[in-house]
C-alpha cells in the first residue's frame, strides 16, 4: 500500500480492486457482504497511515471510478476524480468557488468524506449533492441502489459529514459554482499554491495536515512551544516548516509515525492540557 498512500507507507493489501463502474462497485460489495469480508475504500490515500503490517480483507480503489461533467455552473465529479483535476476543470470553464481547494492532496471522495478545507473554504461551502451507495445487500440488490442526498442531508462539520457517521460508499457529487474570469481563478489558485508551498513541507512524503484544529487554538502552535520542531522518531519527523505536519524523512514506517503522534499528543496534554485529535486515519492491522 506505500504505492497508493501520500504517506509513501504501508504494507499490502490481502485483495486489491479498480472498479470502473457503478456496476463493478456493486458487485465487489456484494462480494465483500455475502463472504464476511472486511473491506474498505481508497481514494488518493491522502490521510491515511497504513499499518506496517497490512490491511486484511479487501481494499476498494476508486481511481479507475473516474469521470467529470458540466453543466451550465454545476460540476459532477466521480469519487475517483482528484481534487488537482476538479478544480483545473472548474477553472478552465470559467467556474470560481473551489480555488481554496486546489492545492489539496486526495479525491473528490475523500474530500466529500471529510469536508475537507483550506484558507477558509471547505467543501460544504460548494457541494449540492451526492449519490452513494449503502453498503447493506438488502439495498445493494435492490432495483434502486443509488441514494441520492440533498446537501443539507450530508451533515457536514468540522472535518466530518454523514459518510463517515452513516457509513455510505460515495460514488460522486455535484458543485455549484460561481461564473468568473478563467484568469481571475488561475491567478488565485497560483497564489494559493505559493503560499501552501512556502509553508508547508510539500517536498516530504506526509499525510497532508496531520492534526483537527482544537478548539481556541492551532495544533502545529501548539507543538512548535513544546519545543518539538524537528523531533523524530526512526524516519518520521515534526516537520521544521510547519509544525502541524509529521513528514516521511526517509525509509519511516508507520509505526515510527504512530510513535511520535503518541509522543506529541501526551507531550501537548501535559503542557496545555489540550487532546489533540488526528486527521489522518490509521487503518490496516495494528
Amino acid at each position: 500500500m506505500h504505492l497508493h498512500t501520500s504517506y509513501e507507507i504501508g504494507g499490502p493489501a490481502q485483495l486489491y480492486a479498480l472498479p470502473a463502474s457503478q456496476a463493478e462497485i456493486i458487485r465487489l460489495l456484494l462480494f465483500a457482504l455475502e463472504h464476511d469480508v472486511p473491506w474498505m475504500v481508497v481514494g488518493k490515500g491522502s490521510n491515511l497511515l497504513v499499518s506496517d503490517d497490512g490491511i486484511p480483507g479487501l481494499v476498494i480503489s476508486t481511481d479507475a471510478y473516474h469521470k467529470l461533467t458540466r453543466d451550465e455552473n454545476y460540476i459532477s465529479a466521480f469519487c475517483g476524480v482528484s481534487l488537482k483535476e476538479l478544480c483545473e476543470f472548474a477553472q478552465e470553464n470559467g467556474l470560481s468557488g473551489l480555488e481554496f481547494a486546489s492545492g489539496i492532496p486526495g479525491s473528490v471522495g475523500g474530500a466529500v468524506f471529510m469536508n475537507a478545507g483550506a484558507y477558509g473554504g471547505e467543501i460544504k461551502d460548494v457541494l449540492y449533492c451526492s449519490k452513494a451507495l449503502h453498503p447493506v445487500v438488502e439495498s445493494l440488490s435492490s432495483d434502486n441502489p443509488v441514494l441520492h442526498i440533498k446537501a443539507e442531508e450530508h451533515d457536514f462539520g468540522y472535518r466530518s459529514s454523514a459518510f463517515q457517521s452513516k457509513g455510505w460508499f460515495h460514488l460522486s457529487s455535484v458543485f455549484k459554482l460561481e461564473y468568473a474570469d478563467p484568469d481571475e481563478i488561475k491567478a488565485k489558485m497560483d497564489d494559493l499554491h505559493q503560499q501552501r508551498w512556502s509553508k508547508q513541507p510539500m517536498e516530504y512524503p506526509s499525510g497532508g495536515s496531520t492534526f483537527k484544529r482544537p478548539e481556541g487554538y492551532f495544533a502545529g502552535k501548539l507543538i512548535q512551544d513544546c519545543g518539538l520542531r524537528g523531533y523524530s522518531i526512526g524516519g518520521a519527523q515534526v516537520s521544521e516548516k510547519h509544525c502541524g505536519f509529521i513528514i516521511n524523512k526517509g525509509g519511516a514506517t508507520a509505526k515510527d509515525v504512530s510513535d511520535l503522534i503518541q509522543h506529541i499528543q501526551a507531550t501537548v496534554l501535559e503542557r496545555f492540557g489540550v487532546e489533540l485529535q488526528t486527521e489522518i486515519r490509521k487503518v490496516g492491522r495494528w
